[in-house]
């Protein structure tokens, strides 16, 4: 790969935040503000996704459970993701794609947050999951890419969406950590002063 060719990649990934920062600030405020509400009243905050979204869920769960960028308590969040014999088990006594829906009906409680991630918005198991999330009367915060996919058609009054302007999984991705950390920060910030 020639230098130029990276310094593309970088330009791409400029470029897509750049679009991005134009249309998901509001949509990424009104996530942490559901986010905050869940966590006051004593909830918590599940995530899912598959692949690089599964490590997006663990990041996102991990900066809630120990810190980010400062001392603060612990806040309860839990990545459906990391549990390797759950996920097996439920994929091999069931489907694949209930491995998180599973989780969510058992471990979800009305007024959570599921945070639900798949860049192309149609992982079947991560909308499983969001339609039990539905039943049990928890709120959905989506990160998404493209055209949202199946996950866009589901969202809810209730829910926020946030869609990265982009075709790229790759620059989704990147967008989807920086949204990822925004949350974190707004989270920090609401709950323990700037």
């Amino acid at each position: 790969m020639s230098v130029d060719r990276i310094k593309q990649l970088f330009a791409e990934s400029i470029e897509t935040k750049m679009k991005a920062a134009e249309v998901l600030p509001d949509v990424i405020e009104q996530g942490g503000r559901a986010m905050v509400n869940c966590l006051l009243q004593g909830g918590k905050i599940l995530s899912c996704g598959n692949g690089g979204s599964a490590g997006d869920a663990q990041h996102f769960s991990s900066e809630l459970l120990n810190r980010f960028e400062r001392e603060r308590p612990a806040l309860p969040a839990i990545a459906l993701t990391t549990d390797s014999s759950t996920l097996t088990s439920i994929a091999n006594d069931y489907d694949y794609n209930k491995v998180f829906s599973k989780q969510v009906s058992a471990l979800g409680q009305s007024g959570d947050v599921l945070l639900a991630i798949s860049t192309s918005g149609n992982s079947a198991n991560v909308i499983e999951a969001i339609r039990v999330a539905h039943e049990k009367g928890m709120v959905v915060v989506s990160m998404t890419g493209r055209d949202g996919g199946e996950m866009a058609r589901l969202v809810k009054d209730s829910d926020v969406e946030l869609r990265v302007p982009s075709p790229s999984t790759a620059r989704i991705q990147e967008v989807h950590l920086l949204i990822i950390h925004s949350l974190c920060d707004y989270i920090n910030t609401q709950l323990f002063g700037a």
